[in-house]
């Protein structure tokens, strides 16, 4: 059996994977903030987190994975500054807080589904999870590492000296960055806010009794509150994009470790950005906002050819976008497909030999690019069809590329009355079934053992 290995960021090397119980794997992935669609930016960092999960079933692991759903406490900028991302998006689109988040929950969950992204095994929300969020920032009152401002109760990152330990940066540019938006209460540049006052004579939408006065919760605690209470303590391993990396996953070792005096995650993992051609990040707020929707699928792309193009790149490179990129992923996957279809349908056996090698490639730090190059191997080899078809879908569990063709029940019942007619000797009515069924896309074969159906 081959050994994963994966790249963890707290160490900067690559490390063997040895899970603090034997066959079960907490996994927490920082989820979306509901104020708006996913951009396919965002998008690439779930595709990465799905392919780590599949690499691990793969490997024979049960996986325990959490994600949440931040409705609340995250402003502008990622900073203690500036109006909740929930409430701006509110007043932007005319419905309640409350209603957005349902909404464009609902729409990250579809675009989940287009991409076959594995749902998680517990969704969580912050807004369901705010008594503990409040119980984990009472011991670290108790545990003396928080203070009070005029807006909040603040973490004293002074107090935890290990603060720099997932970034590798020192304290003095560390404290550079957090100087961006200077709050002139915070003791140090790098405190952050735990819990938010509600503005003084204002009520906001989305606010809670608390022992330090009515507010919200700040972003960085909802993460390691809900993580303790799904994961703990199967705390393995904590995925996102590297933009997490400097501020909020530091931030929720800091708040983690210092109320439990244990390690949190063993292990951190992260994706790079996906840019537009040029060089240029994606972002909201620059003009370059593509979602699943207005980049393929009201183009008549089908999103599986965004995953094909995810995985022709290393989860930690930077990936570009351009139509051409995409043109040529959705050729790609077209290509895959039709040699899949190709292989008809009787299902063989695996071959060893391709599925040792494919499974070395993904547990080397989830090399998909090459694990696509020995799925190219084994299907030009000298394999049978049918030993063909049954490594290529056994490879497509950690693809998810859905190689094997899905045919619509009502398209399988006309074929097998079509099958009903030629055994009859009705060929007017075997011509007239055939017809209809290729009319509708599909191709149907006949053959010494019955027939088999693709898609054209």
């Amino acid at each position: 059996m081959s050994e994963l290995f994966l790249y963890n960021t707290l160490s900067r090397e690559l490390e063997k994977f040895i899970p603090l119980k034997t066959d079960l794997v907490g996994l927490y992935t920082c989820g979306p903030t509901v104020y708006n669609f996913a951009h396919i930016g965002n998008l690439r960092t779930y595709l990465f987190e799905d392919i780590l999960k599949r690499v691990l079933v793969y490997n024979g692991y049960t996986v325990q994975h959490v994600m949440n759903i931040t409705d609340v406490g995250h402003l502008a900028g990622d900073t203690d500054n500036g109006e909740d991302k929930m409430e701006e998006g509110s007043k932007r689109e005319g419905r309640s807080a409350w209603d957005l988040a349902e909404f464009y929950t609902a729409a990250f969950k579809k675009d989940l589904i287009n991409l076959n992204i594995i749902e998680p095994t517990i969704w969580c929300k912050a807004t369901d999870n705010v008594p503990e969020q409040i119980e984990l920032i009472k011991t670290l009152e108790t545990r003396g590492y928080t203070y009070l401002t005029p807006d909040g109760v603040y973490f004293d990152t002074a107090k935890f000296p290990e603060y720099n330990k997932l970034s590798h940066l020192n304290l003095d540019e560390l404290r550079e960055g957090a100087r961006v938006a200077k709050n002139e209460a915070k003791r140090n540049a790098t405190d952050f806010a735990l819990w938010k006052f509600s503005p003084v004579g204002a009520k906001r939408q989305m606010e809670w009794e608390s022992p330090w006065g009515v507010g919200f919760p700040g972003w960085h605690i909802e993460c390691s509150a809900m993580s303790l209470k799904y994961l703990s303590p199967n705390l393995d391993l904590h995925c996102g994009g590297i933009d997490h990396i400097n501020v909020h996953h530091t931030n929720e070792i800091a708040q983690s470790e210092a109320a439990t005096g244990r390690p949190f995650f063993k292990y951190w993992l992260h994706g790079a950005f996906l840019n537009i051609a040029g060089g240029k990040k994606m972002a909201k707020s620059d003009g370059n906002f593509l979602t699943l929707d207005n980049a393929f699928i009201k183009k008549g792309i089908n999103p599986l050819a965004y995953r094909y193009a995810i995985l022709n790149v290393h989860y930690r490179k930077p990936m570009e976008y351009s139509k051409e990129i995409i043109k040529n992923a959705e050729n790609g996957w077209d290509h895959l497909r039709h040699q899949v279809n190709d292989l008809g349908t009787e299902v063989g056996k695996i071959g060893k030999e391709y599925k040792y090698k494919f499974l070395e490639t993904i547990n080397n730090d989830l090399n998909l690019p090459q694990a696509l190059a020995v799925a190219s191997e084994m299907l030009k080899s000298k394999l049978s069809d049918a030993d063909k078809l049954a490594t290529v879908l056994d490879f497509d569990l950690v693809l998810g590329l859905e190689l094997a063709e899905k045919i619509p029940a009502e398209i399988m019942a006309l074929a097998e009355e079509r099958e009903e007619a030629r055994i009859a000797k009705d060929w007017s009515r075997s011509d007239e079934l055939r017809q209809i069924i290729e009319d509708q896309g599909y191709l149907l074969k006949d053959g010494p053992n019955g027939f088999t159906l693709m898609k054209k």
